[in-house]
């Protein structure tokens, strides 16, 4: 294939939004209790640019991160807006982070301010300039006094512009910085398989602080002249459908355990206005693809990528899906499955499965390094995940070489899981692997040693709680198990491989 290389950047402001007639809908923001209210994109450059001027004068200057610690809700977009204009960098986090989380990401971004709401705010280390939603609303607010806006900042390509945190998977998560080439690049994805057209609805459900959330959401609808949908509630499978048809949503992206939900806890039924269904975050099950196809008369469209290189492969906008598959490479991106080297692991390799590969110069979202300063300046990025290809090129997740955790499209480090668990004074040792779920794909197991205290149900209900309070709730693991020991390589390793066989 031919690379498509860097994309030519200039400032996310001008570039997208100013493009627009000021009076065209951006944004239909949907509030905790149900109310709708639309937002213009003359609004929201307004509005963004007032904010620009209020992170200034509190410190914030081009190049700095801004840690973003809000749901899905407008002051979300406007502070995300906010910092392109001005050439910082967005640093969004899920909501669901905790004191040891933030704590992590404060240390590896050293972010000039934080931004959120109350109780978010309250978990940060000392020392970090903080915003609240309050504040956010004041430097809204037109009739009170207001900053002076920043002057949209002259950026290139290479400028910083997104942050983005690994899930984990062999340590700590890792920050992943993204440069200004990555936003205007998701229009590669945005037209090839996110789907969506000028002047219709786009809805991207994935909450804030993923990967996903940060280029789907309301970039790539955008990019492709489409007005973003965002709901700050928990999901509710009846309740989407419903909005879908009340607000005429075009194409809805949404993870697979949604999908499953959906499928399992409601009446499926077509939507008039729906056009495109699109899923990622986690392998989507052949079946539930069918059973969309039936009910509704369209299917879903697979698709894969990483925090490091976005969106990568995906079932084409407007051709037949092959159920199971993820699709084939995007237009542009170069990739290979490379056979699985001896010892290295994987063990549910075969002769036909290897390990998808991607050329970086041919990815015009590959991520410029890691915070730690670490950048990656080989000919093939290794993903990781084991792949196996049909005759016509379409690609098939078949597991991961390494011990991610994929559940209700969130990607779960086994290390984070196991460090709260060990942080427990009744446990001496803990492995976590991944168990499969019918609704979620799949979900934490944890397999436990203890140190004096007798294994219980009273306990393991604990150690739950225990871990929803010390790292993210979503991490928390649905099956506990105790043993007297962990099987272990000669070096010490847990060998999780073997206890996720049994």
């Amino acid at each position: 294939m031919v690379g498509c290389g860097r994309l030519r950047a200039v400032n996310f402001i001008e570039e997208v939004l100013e493009r627009f007639p000021a009076s065209a809908r951006a944004v239909i923001a949907l509030d905790r209790e149900g109310n709708l209210r639309v937002w213009h994109f003359g609004e929201l450059i307004a509005v963004s640019a007032g904010l620009s001027g209020a992170f200034a004068a509190r410190g914030v200057r081009r190049g700095d991160a801004v840690m973003i610690l809000i749901g899905n809700r407008i002051e979300w977009v406007l502070a995300m807006l906010a910092c392109w204009r001005m050439g910082a960098i967005a640093l969004p986090c899920n909501t669901q982070l905790r004191r040891n989380d933030l704590a992590l990401r404060a240390s590896a971004a050293n972010p000039s301010l934080a931004v959120g709401e109350d109780e978010l705010l309250a978990e940060l280390p000392d020392g970090i300039e903080t915003m609240t939603i309050a504040e956010v609303h004041e430097a809204m607010d037109e009739d009170l006094p207001q900053q002076t806006p920043v002057e949209p900042a002259d950026l290139g390509p290479g400028d910083g512009a997104l942050i983005v945190f690994t899930s984990g998977t062999t340590g700590e998560p890792r920050g992943v910085l993204h440069t200004q080439a990555y936003l205007s690049g998701q229009r590669v994805q945005a037209e090839h398989w996110f789907g969506a057209r000028n002047g219709e609805v786009a809805w991207c459900t994935t909450a804030t602080g993923w990967s996903k959330s940060a280029r789907n959401v309301f970039v790539a609808p955008w990019l492709m002249g489409a007005t973003a949908v965002i709901q700050d509630a928990r999901f509710d499978p009846e309740e989407r459908l419903r909005l879908c048809g009340e607000l005429g949503v075009n194409v809805l992206c949404q993870a697979p355990t949604e999908y499953r939900m959906l499928a399992k806890r409601t009446e499926l039924r077509p939507v008039g206005s729906l056009r495109q269904l699109v899923s990622a975050g986690e392998p989507l099950n052949p079946e539930i693809i069918t059973t969309f196809r039936d009910a509704t008369g369209l299917e879903i469209h697979d698709g894969y990528g990483q925090t490091e290189t976005g969106q990568v492969t995906g079932m084409r906008a407007g051709e037949p899906v092959r159920p199971g598959s993820m699709g084939k490479p995007l237009p542009g991106f170069e990739v290979r499955v490379s056979p699985v080297a001896p010892g290295s692991g994987a063990e549910e390799a075969t002769d036909d499965v290897g390990e998808l590969q991607l050329r970086p110069s041919s990815c015009p979202t590959f991520f410029a390094r890691y915070l730690d300063g670490e950048r990656f300046d080989g000919d093939w990025w290794q993903t990781g995940d084991l792949v196996r290809a049909d005759e016509d090129g379409f690609l098939y997740f078949d597991g991961r070489s390494d011990d991610l955790i994929l559940s209700s499209g969130y990607r779960i480090g086994p290390f984070e899981v196991e460090s709260a668990l060990v942080a427990h004074p009744a446990v001496a040792e803990a492995a976590a692997v991944s168990a499969p779920d019918p609704e979620r794909g799949a979900v934490v197991r944890a397999i436990v040693v203890l140190r004096d205290a007798e294994p219980s149900e009273q306990l393991a209900q604990e150690l739950q709680e225990h871990c929803k309070r010390t790292t993210a709730p979503y991490k928390f693991p649905r099956i506990v198990e105790f043993a007297e020991e962990l099987p272990k390589t000669p070096s010490g390793k847990i060998k999780r491989a073997e206890l996720r066989g049994r």
